[in-house]
């Protein structure tokens, strides 16, 4: 929702974040009130418009369960400030949330038999997750989280990345790019070598049948000599 506010007019979204400053009055007690419309002057107006513009664009961006716990909300600013409670908790619970995350991004690593894209797609939720909460890793700390969560049969590759690049630009969707690339060249050299150890298989299966066709001319030939020999001899 907040990229499709601030789409629309990005004066709306800063209202909606820092409140409207609608109209007011003191009254001889000190107390301050809405002040009433009749008393509204032509600035009041543009403010409680605008007010008005940004409460119709979040209602029209929520279902009917949303609408009723901010529909008595009198401002924009408070109808936000009560979505945010009810998706992302109170600031305990949203620190909570951040420290959760936190300790999954430290604890991070590619797992066994998971393909380059897959990890990334994990990590990103992660990041994703927490950029939500207003935790922000700048490009230059996931790049080299990256190159840590990788297992050994990476670590060539990672350091020829370490030694060609200059990490602190280098894009992570370039480093993902690279890595997919390797992968794909890793699996290429992989299907080779198999392609390679089927082929010698054959070869040696088929040395092998006929050897075992040579050894089954030999018997056939002893055996005739020798029947022949027994012929003779009677």
């Amino acid at each position: 929702m907040t990229i499709f506010i601030q789409s629309l007019d990005y004066n709306l979204w800063d209202l909606i974040v820092d409140g409207p400053n609608l109209p007011t009055i003191t009254l001889e007690t000190g107390e301050v009130v809405s002040k009433p419309r009749n008393l509204y002057d032509d600035n009041d107006r543009k403010r409680v418009q605008i007010n008005a513009k940004a409460k119709h664009i979040i209602i029209c961006a929520i279902n009917s369960n949303d609408f009723n716990r901010i529909s008595s909300c009198i401002s924009a600013n408070e109808m936000w400030d009560r979505l945010e409670v009810t998706y992302e908790g109170t600031n305990q619970v949203k620190e909570a949330k951040v420290s959760m995350l936190v300790h999954d991004n430290e604890m991070f690593t590619m797992k066994e038999n998971e393909d380059i894209k897959s990890m990334f797609s994990r990590f990103t939720n992660i990041i994703n997750a927490l950029q939500a909460l207003d935790k922000i890793y700048s490009n230059s700390e996931m790049v080299r989280k990256i190159l840590r969560c990788l297992p050994r049969s990476w670590m060539p590759k990672v350091t020829a990345i370490k030694d060609a690049k200059n990490l602190n630009v280098l894009a992570l969707e370039d480093l993902l790019g690279s890595f997919m690339t390797h992968e794909l060249s890793m699996q290429k050299k992989d299907d080779d070598e198999e392609k390679e150890k089927k082929k010698k298989k054959i070869v040696a299966l088929k040395s092998s049948q006929t050897e075992d066709s040579k050894d089954d001319d030999d018997d056939e030939e002893l055996a005739f000599i020798t029947r022949r020999f027994r012929e003779v001899s009677c």
